[in-house]
């Protein structure tokens, strides 16, 4: 039986002030895109680290470079639509990944790890912390940021 003076253990919250965001880089090159998008969303939200609060934006910043030669399976290059909507009566506007790839190849990532994050203020806040580029380089050099490997 547990006496009631017994000294109890206490779950440690996290509080805003101690989070610490690290910058992560991620060649997209040759990785399929849901994969990468998985990994890259957990990152965001903060789930690799041991001390994850749900309620709170703890997650690192990620950089992912080669966007345009992410890999999708399944013929899908030909095959997926994205699509949005611009308000107006008849307003729906489609385009193939193809052509997406061709024209806006960040837009592929942004949209896949978009739909990976919660739909509410946090995910909206979240998403800002990626940076996604079409080719080998970007400007974040500054920010030091370490290569991510996958497990």
């Amino acid at each position: 039986m547990l006496h009631l003076n017994a000294q109890m253990m206490q779950t440690y919250s996290l509080k805003a002030k101690d989070i610490r965001k690290d910058w992560y880089v991620i060649d997209a090159e040759g990785q399929v895109l849901g994969r990468l998008a998985a990994r890259v969303a957990s990152v965001l939200r903060g789930k690799h680290k041991p001390t994850f609060t749900p309620h709170l934006d703890m997650g690192d910043c990620v950089i992912v470079t080669n966007a345009e030669k992410v890999v999708a399976t399944g013929g899908k290059d030909s095959k997926k639509v994205y699509w949005r909507h611009s308000g107006f009566m008849g307003g729906a506007k489609t385009v193939l990944l193809e052509d997406l790839r061709r024209r806006h190849p960040e837009r592929i990532i942004q949209s896949a790890v978009r739909g990976m994050l919660p739909h509410n203020k946090l995910g909206r806040r979240v998403i800002k912390h990626l940076k996604v580029y079409a080719g080998p380089d970007h400007p974040h050099e500054a920010q030091l940021p370490k290569p991510l490997e996958f497990f």
